[in-house]
């Protein structure tokens, strides 16, 4: 198992996965509207979706036919605070 410094280091690592984070910070977005708004295509988008939800970034909210994305703040809190222990060790 990643220990949490690792997930908040992948997450963050590519500025895609960077823009699509401060999207859906401030609402519920769709993978078209995320694609769209970043200039990505869908399928790429998907993926850097799947990504930041498999490493606890993101919940899914699925309203047929669409999943709507958004940001997991509680969680996303405590791997920075993680993150700025390790960082305060350096």
């Amino acid at each position: 198992m990643e220990i949490k410094e690792e997930r908040l280091a992948r997450g963050i690592s590519a500025f895609s996965r960077r823009q699509i984070l401060r999207l859906v910070a401030d609402k519920e977005l769709t993978v078209k509207e995320i694609a769209s708004k970043t200039k990505m295509s869908v399928s790429l988008a998907s993926r850097h979706l799947k990504m930041l939800y498999d490493l606890g970034f993101l919940k899914v909210r699925v309203s047929h036919p669409n999943k709507f994305y958004s940001l997991k703040v509680k969680e996303l809190i405590q791997l920075l605070e993680v993150y700025d222990k390790v960082i305060k060790k350096i």
